[in-house]
């Protein structure tokens, strides 16, 4: 147990905590104080009130999930642009997990007892090179960061029914309840899937609707002028899974992060997916579940609804946030080449000769850019929506966070069930509440 006589530093101790013991040490430990399992054998009913995550609690979670870290190193280098670095990412701020080509739409909202919130780092600037190396005043700096980019965005938690098909059924019991934070980590897949037709584009390669089984627009005047090359062919089935694919993926590096944080701290919870993710984004507000209340479009064509993005939270790149997706191409531009953007000469990053390198850059070209809303805005009026096939938002997966019941896993599994860092939470966390 701990020892009550030693001076209780919660951050420098997790700061200490071996990766190798988190990563070997992690488990779903999904009993929590105040929680119940009714029947079978593992039945057990805590003995403790549900103790909430303490605001610093969730912001060392929040910081592991999506916090800077310094700068983005971008691509060095592509034969497409051989005096050039790569024009790939759309930011160049650097997080605590990797997006595919630096594009890096992720952002986390959670719910806790006390309201619903809303973590958007996607365009935080970093301040050095390195945000982090070991010393308090970095983890201050961090932690700040993340309070400063979170709003609130309502006063109760997630009105989420206990009930299917909202929650799968072995989830009733434990999804989202009192006392845990659910983190719910998001990807706009509308800009992800606008950025990365730009990089095929950009090396010669030609859209074709293979639902259709043909390209997709008129790009015979690309073929002409040597933009793109006929022998060179991404069909849209291959795109729209690359980009779910690299989405997902960003999305679990956010959850896996918190979830190794979780060993080092003591805490209990999960990742896992058996929640709804249209009952979370809000697609069933007319029915009176609100979720966290997304913009939704529906259409005869489609199995579900398409989320579409927050309204001034987190819109995606695609109509109605855009008049048409030709103008979403050109906010892609604006993003990364325009004042403040990736490749803007005049802002910091991690280079000696910054704005050499920055400056050596070649915004999209006129031809380029035309030949990208062609193509995106065949998709989006062929299929109603951008992406075609995939949610322009996605949820993958979310990560609960809760104190465990040590008595419920002393009681029903061997020793070495949890960590001494669980047996000492409450002490190094929680001294003199």
């Amino acid at each position: 147990m701990a020892n009550p006589s030693r001076t209780v530093n919660p951050i420098q101790d997790l700061l200490t905590f071996p990766l190798m013991s988190a990563i070997f040490g992690r488990r779903a430990r999904r009993f929590a104080m105040g929680m119940e399992i009714p029947s079978g054998p593992l039945a057990f009913r805590s003995r403790h009130a549900p103790v909430p995550l303490s605001e610093l609690e969730q912001a060392v979670l929040i910081a592991a999930a999506t916090g800077v870290t310094g700068w983005n190193f971008g691509i060095p280098h592509t034969p497409s642009c051989p005096k050039e670095v790569a024009h790939y990412p759309v930011r160049s701020g650097g997080r605590t997990t990797p997006t595919a080509a630096g594009i890096g739409t992720p952002a986390l909202f959670y719910t806790d007892d006390h309201g619903i919130y809303f973590t958007n780092l996607r365009d935080a600037q970093p301040t050095r090179s390195r945000e982090f190396e070991g010393a308090m005043n970095d983890v201050e700096r961090i932690l700040n960061a993340c309070r400063q980019h979170t709003v609130k965005l309502g006063d109760q938690r997630l009105d989420l029914p206990q009930s299917p098909p909202y929650v799968m059924e072995h989830n009733l019991w434990v999804a989202n309840a009192p006392g845990t934070t659910l983190f719910i980590p998001v990807a706009d897949q509308s800009e992800e899937c606008l950025a990365v037709l730009a990089i095929f584009a950009g090396s010669g390669y030609m859209l074709i609707d293979d639902y259709a089984k043909r390209p997709a627009g008129n790009l015979a005047p690309f073929v002409r002028s040597g933009l793109l090359t006929e022998t060179k062919v991404v069909p849209l089935s291959f795109l729209e899974q690359f980009v779910h694919s690299m989405c997902s993926t960003e999305i679990a590096f956010m959850a896996h992060n918190a979830v190794l944080t979780l060993q080092g701290m003591g805490l209990g919870g999960w990742f896992f997916t058996g929640i709804d993710p249209s009952s979370v984004l809000g697609a069933y507000a007319a029915q009176g579940i609100k979720g966290l209340g997304f913009r939704f479009i529906t259409d005869s064509r489609w199995t579900l609804p398409n989320p579409l993005g927050l309204d001034r939270h987190y819109e995606g790149l695609c109509p109605p946030y855009q008049k048409d997706m030709r103008a979403a191409v050109q906010v892609l531009a604006q993003r990364k080449f325009g004042p403040g953007g990736a490749y803007d000469p005049t802002t910091p990053g991690p280079f000696h000769r910054n704005r050499e390198v920055k400056g050596s850059v070649t915004p999209y070209g006129a031809e380029l850019l035309e030949c990208l809303g062609e193509m995106a805005q065949y998709i989006y009026d062929t299929y109603g929506k951008f992406p075609a096939t995939i949610p322009s938002i996605l949820v993958a997966g979310y990560v609960q966070a809760q104190h465990i019941d040590t008595e419920f896993y002393d009681t029903h599994f061997q020793p070495g069930a949890y960590l001494q860092t669980h047996a000492e939470h409450m002490t190094r966390w929680h001294a003199g509440a």
